[in-house]
């Protein structure tokens, strides 16, 4: 995968763009530990991070905008590694549902009715709320994305794309796929990444998985996909195909391209060599909220796979299955389900968790280079996270205080590329309350279930 931009040379002459000063500065080190520096600064040129200084150095700086972040400390941007952010139309939609009605009786008649408007509005909608999260980046598969790739462009987010296909739509699902991840690559000045996205194995059939693994070496792209969503999901392809669905992967060449897998709950013992000898990039990302939700049974096996070498980064899935986009939640849940899972209080730690929202979520997009810390050369994607509320008092262990007592509504300042999208709590690209009442509007044609249409049916 490519970065979405090559940074410029750090420490141009001049005037810096922006300095956030008086801050902690969530740092890692030299062996990739998180660390803090105190009463520090963070110096911008050209969207690109020029320094992390001390407060004392940079008071005299020329800078065309300055932040006072007393109190506060800048974060690397959080990274939503696999959500559908359109369905936030659909909160609150399908709820206390099993997986299979879930998915049957409510959300895909629904998104039958779906138009390019109700994705841009959907997607509108979820970019506020991430900004306002502290999500600078996020990994995106649905539908129409065409219109989810301007919303991008306009509002200033840094996005991971993929328009997603069925084999049900003939080889023009895979065809638009291919289109689309072309056709936006680069795009909003280097912000916008592309992947193929097929929908998952129970949905796309070996031959099509087959043919987008080759049309993803032929062009450079990754893919993003559903995989071993949950033990359902492996049971039953180990049951009609003496397969795992991570072994369908790896039969179809997907494993072979750079791939980023979304869940990975049914991931089991014997798909560990299999991910480990994959010749490509493999990374999965876990949204912990929706398993709890649905009651799958196991979790995605994080120790196991951050063992092997494979990034695990954090996620959120759809808004119609989590109720939120928060990565905030993401972290906190990730760390106490890991540690409930695996019988160990000392696994997942505060820091790991720090580490999975910021540098390993960035490596699951193939963007480590450009994003996920802080330091020069890196993109300015920054968050400022204030820990003056009495729920974030007294700070003993700022690592424990981020994942634990911080929430996502502690997130004042949220900056991508150098560009303040929110500051003090003031969204500053979008207009949500315009967004809400179009929405509510269209409302009613878009949840009609009568028609008894769905665009696709989920018998794994």
């Amino acid at each position: 995968m490519t970065p979405s931009a090559a940074p410029p040379p750090a420490g141009s002459a001049g005037s810096a763009d922006l300095v956030v000063t008086g801050c902690t500065v969530l740092l890692h080190d030299d062996r990739e530990r998180i660390v803090f520096r105190e009463d520090a600064a963070v110096v911008v040129r050209g969207g690109v991070i020029d320094s992390v200084t001390s407060a004392a150095a940079a008071e005299a700086m020329p800078a065309r905008e300055r932040i006072d972040a007393r109190g506060q400390v800048a974060m690397p941007g959080l990274i939503n590694c696999h959500t559908h952010a359109p369905m936030a139309a659909l909160r609150g939609l399908a709820e206390d549902l099993p997986t299979e009605e879930w998915f049957n009786d409510v959300v895909w008649p629904v998104e039958s009715n779906l138009t390019a408007r109700d994705v841009e509005l959907g997607a509108r909608l979820a970019c506020a709320e991430m900004i306002r999260g502290g999500v600078t980046c996020f990994a995106d598969h649905y539908f129409a994305m065409d219109t989810v790739a301007a919303v991008v462009a306009e509002c200033g987010l840094r996005a991971h794309l993929g328009q997603v296909f069925f084999s049900s739509q003939g080889d023009r699902g895979r065809e638009e796929s291919l289109e689309f991840a072309l056709r936006h690559r680069g795009g909003a000045g280097g912000r916008i990444t592309t992947a193929l996205a097929p929908h998952a194995p129970y949905t796309v059939d070996d031959a099509g998985l087959a043919a987008t693994a080759g049309l993803a070496r032929a062009h450079g792209l990754p893919v993003h996909l559903h995989a071993a969503e949950n033990r359902a999901q492996t049971d039953a392809s180990l049951a009609r195909t003496g397969v795992t669905p991570v072994e369908v992967l790896e039969r179809t060449g997907i494993l072979g391209t750079d791939v980023l897998i979304a869940h990975g709950t049914g991931i089991v013992e014997r798909d560990l060599p299999v991910l480990a000898r994959a010749e490509g990039r493999t990374a999965v990302a876990t949204a912990p909220r929706g398993y709890l939700k649905f009651a799958w049974p196991t979790t995605t096996p994080v120790r196991a796979l951050r063992d092997l070498g494979i990034p695990v980064g954090l996620a959120t899935d759809g808004a119609a299955s989590n109720n939120s986009l928060d990565v905030w939640e993401s972290m906190a849940l990730t760390a106490l389900v890991q540690k409930s899972a695996e019988g160990d209080p000392r696994w997942l730690t505060a820091r790991q968790a720090l580490h999975h929202a910021t540098l390993q979520s960035a490596r699951a997009l193939g963007l480590e280079q450009a994003v996920g810390g802080i330091a020069a050369g890196r993109r300015a994607d920054i968050v400022l996270v204030d820990l003056t509320g009495p729920h974030t008092q007294p700070v003993h262990d700022l690592a424990a205080t981020l994942v634990h007592s911080a929430r996502s509504s502690d997130v004042r300042t949220t900056i991508v590329d150098g560009r303040v999208l929110m500051r003090d709590g003031e969204l500053l690209t979008l207009d949500v309350p315009a967004v809400v009442r179009e929405l509510g509007e269209r409302l009613p044609a878009l949840v009609d279930r009568g028609h008894g249409r769905r665009v696709q049916r989920y018998d794994t």
